[in-house]
C-alpha cells in the first residue's frame, strides 16, 4: 500500500511541471496556458527508504522491493469551480480519489510566464481553490442531508449519520474547513468514508525561484502565515531545479548537486516524509533470501491488519508475528544471530507494529 497525492493549485503555477520532475516522465503536458492539463495525468514512484537496501544486503535477497507513492496531476481550477467554471466539476471528482492534496502555489516572479489573474498572490490564489473546496462539500453535505429527511422512520445509525452531517454543515457555512473540526471516534469513521474535499490533509508546496529554497521569499512567508491558520504544513520546492534534478541518473552526481544547492535530499523526499506524517504513516519490512519488502501502513496499525496487507489470508489465520526492530535486526546481522541474542518477539493480534519493525507472520491456513 502507498498513498494517493492529488497536485492541484490554478492553472501555471507549476503543476505539471513538479508533477514530471517527481515522476521523472513527461507524461503531464506543461505549457504557458490555461487548462493544459484536462485529463489527469497518474505517475507512481518509489518510496526511497536507505533501510530497505541495507535489510536486503544483510538477507541477501534476490528481490528488493519499496513501497510506492502514487501522485495525480489534476487540472488546474479557477473561480466557479464547484459550479462548472473553467473545467469543472469532473476534477473535483478526480480529488476525491486522493488521500492528501499538495496545494501547489507560484512564489515565484517571473514575466514571461503568464499568471491565470495576472498578480502574483498566492493567499489569494489558495483562497480561491479553498472556497471552490469549501462550496463543493457544502453543496454535498447539503444534498445529503435533504435525502436524509425525506426518509421516514429513520434507523439509529442514520440518525447518528444525520447529525454527523449537520456537524459538517455547521462547519462549512463559517468557512471552516472539515478537516478542522473536532470529531468523536464514531464521527471520524464516518469521515473517512465521506470523502469531504476539504477533510483531506493538505500541504501547500511554494514554488520558489533557486535562491528561496532554504529561507524561502516575501511570497512563501505569506503562504506559511495562511498555513499556520488552516493546521496545515509547507514546503518550499524550486520545480525547476526539481526537474534538473530528475534528469540525473548518476548518484554520485546527484549527490554533489545537491550539496552545490545547499540541500539535504530532493523535493521529492521532503514531500513523501511529509506525506507519511500528515497521513500518520509508517513502514514495516518483511526481509528474507527470497525477497526484503517494504509496506506502508497507518499507525496503531494492529498486527493481523498489517499481515493483511500481504495477504488476506494471513490475517484470517494470524496467529502470532516474530517481530525485531530495524535497530537490533542490523546490529545483529539477520534474523538467525538476532533470535539467539533473544531480539526476536512474539506479539499477539493486540500487537500495534512499529515503524522500522521487521515482521515475519505465522498463521493458519
Amino acid at each position: 500500500m502507498g498513498f494517493k497525492t492529488g497536485i492541484i493549485g490554478l492553472p501555471n503555477v507549476g503543476k505539471s511541471t513538479l508533477f514530471n520532475a517527481l515522476t521523472k516522465s513527461n507524461s503531464a503536458q506543461a505549457a504557458n496556458f490555461p487548462f493544459c492539463t484536462i485529463d489527469p495525468n497518474i505517475g507512481e514512484v518509489m518510496v526511497p527508504d536507505q533501510r530497505l537496501l541495507q535489510l536486503s544486503k544483510i538477507s541477501v535477497s534476490k528481490e528488493t522491493t519499496p513501497t510506492k507513492m502514487t501522485f495525480i496531476d489534476i487540472a488546474g481550477l479557477v473561480k466557479g469551480a464547484s459550479k462548472g467554471e473553467g473545467l469543472g466539476n469532473k476534477f473535483l471528482a478526480n480529488i476525491r480519489e486522493c488521500d492528501a492534496l499538495a496545494h501547489v502555489t507560484r512564489c515565484f516572479d517571473d514575466e514571461n510566464i503568464t499568471h491565470v489573474n495576472n498578480i502574483i498572490d498566492p493567499v489569494a490564489d489558495i483562497e480561491i481553490i479553498d472556497t471552490e473546496l469549501l462550496l463543493a462539500d457544502l453543496e454535498s453535505v447539503t444534498k445529503q442531508i435533504e435525502n436524509f429527511k425525506k426518509r421516514s422512520g429513520k434507523k439509529n445509525d442514520e440518525i447518528l449519520s444525520l447529525a454527523f452531517l449537520e456537524k459538517v454543515l455547521g462547519l462549512l457555512e463559517i468557512g471552516t474547513p472539515v478537516r478542522q473540526g473536532t470529531f468523536s471516534k464514531e464521527e471520524l469513521k464516518m469521515l473517512n468514508f465521506s470523502q469531504f474535499l476539504t477533510s483531506k490533509p493538505i500541504l501547500f508546496i511554494c514554488n520558489v525561484d533557486e535562491n528561496s529554497i532554504k529561507e524561502g521569499n516575501r511570497h512563501s512567508k505569506k503562504v506559511e502565515a495562511l498555513a499556520n491558520t488552516l493546521e496545515a504544513r509547507t514546503l518550499n520546492i524550486s520545480v525547476s531545479i526539481e526537474q534538473e534534478l530528475s534528469e540525473i541518473s548518476d548518484e554520485k552526481e546527484l549527490e554533489e548537486f545537491l550539496f552545490e544547492m545547499g540541500l539535504d535530499c530532493t523535493g521529492l523526499e521532503q514531500l513523501i516524509k511529509t506525506g507519511y506524517s500528515i497521513l500518520e504513516l509508517c513502514t514495516y519490512f518483511t526481509s528474507g533470501p527470497k525477497e526484503t519488502r517494504a509496506w506502508t501502513i497507518g499507525n496503531s496499525t494492529f498486527a493481523p491488519d498489517a499481515a493483511g496487507k500481504i495477504h488476506t489470508d494471513f490475517k484470517k489465520g494470524f496467529i502470532r508475528a516474530e517481530t525485531v526492530s530495524y535497530t537490533d535486526f542490523l546490529s545483529a546481522g539477520g534474523w538467525l544471530k538476532a533470535k539467539e541474542l533473544g531480539k526476536v518477539r512474539s506479539e499477539g493480534k493486540e500487537y500495534l507494529v512499529k515503524d522500522g519493525d521487521i515482521m515475519n507472520f505465522l498463521f493458519s491456513s
